[in-house]
């Protein structure tokens, strides 16, 4: 059934990929979907008047495009990225920081994913340290909002206890002033949040709602090598045959043997659960310039 998009104004998106050049490369190597890809894939479906560009933050000659300006884009939104937010003597991190700090001030809105919600709250005066329990990778198991996160517009029309796509060592372990947690689990207490206020929020999650089965298989299968020396996995093939399945459920959705052996329901499996927050986001932006 073709589904009616969220918005059909004509939006202009800037999509910041946070990767630095070595790691972009490497994903082409690896049979690793781009993440701007997958937010572009989203708009293309959810917004299909919108247009959107693509720029490298992490790189040294970064720059919006020729004669744009923060003021011509009516949300940015933030990839993943394989950097440290807390190492500030970094310029591919402190760059990030400047540009994200320019886009408070311009009262711009920001979407963003795992880094998303790490810099965000860097920027605002919280804390980002690695996480003591280890990586979270693929599925983020019982996410459960409490009050506020039943309360925000982000999280409108989400279960109150859902799993989620992941993959991340760090963790935001305090929010800025006046801002709260929306909604957590057992690894990592702060999933989701919303920084700043009105037009000038960032909103971001820890995890993913981007991602689906085959885009995540193909990002565990490239991290074989870590997650064996991690120890989530006792060898590499072991790692190969989990991905493997992921991506034969995403092409077979209603495989019940499949969803038993990966322990994955709707809320991994069907767009209309998973992205919620993005199709909030949308609304938002919509809001914000109507």
């Amino acid at each position: 059934m073709t589904q009616t998009p969220v918005t059909t104004a004509k939006h202009r998106f800037c999509i910041v990929n946070c990767y630095p050049k070595a790691s972009r490369k490497n994903f082409d190597l690896s049979d690793v979907g781009h993440p701007h890809d997958l937010f572009r894939d989203f708009l293309r479906r959810e917004a299909p008047n919108a247009s959107s560009e693509i720029v490298y933050v992490a790189d040294p000659d970064f720059a919006l495009p020729s004669g744009c300006s923060i003021e011509d884009f009516d949300g940015f939104i933030w990839t993943g990225s394989d950097l440290t937010v807390y190492h500030l003597d970094d310029p591919r991190v402190y760059g990030q920081i400047e540009f994200a700090r320019a886009l408070t001030s311009a009262g711009a809105a920001s979407w963003g994913s795992c880094w998303g919600i790490q810099l965000a709250s860097q920027v605002g005066g919280g804390e980002v340290a690695v996480n003591p329990r280890g990586r979270e990778w693929g599925i983020a198991r019982g996410i459960e909002l409490n009050d506020a996160g039943r309360a925000s517009p982000m999280l409108a029309g989400k279960p109150t206890r859902f799993d989620a796509f992941i993959m991340h060592l760090d963790e935001v372990t305090r929010l800025p002033q006046a801002t709260v947690s929306l909604g957590g689990n057992t690894h990592s207490p702060i999933q989701a949040a919303v920084v700043g206020n009105g037009d000038a929020s960032f909103w971001g999650t820890q995890y993913h709602p981007e991602y689906n089965l085959h885009e995540m298989g193909r990002l565990i299968a490239a991290r074989a090598e870590a997650l064996v020396r991690e120890g989530h996995f006792q060898d590499e093939n072991a790692v190969a045959t989990y991905a493997s399945n992921m991506k034969a459920l995403y092409a077979t959705p209603n495989s019940a043997e499949l969803r038993e052996l990966l322990d994955v329901g709707d809320d991994i499996i069907d767009p209309q659960i998973r992205e919620v927050e993005l199709r909030n986001w949308l609304r938002f932006i919509d809001s914000r310039v109507a």
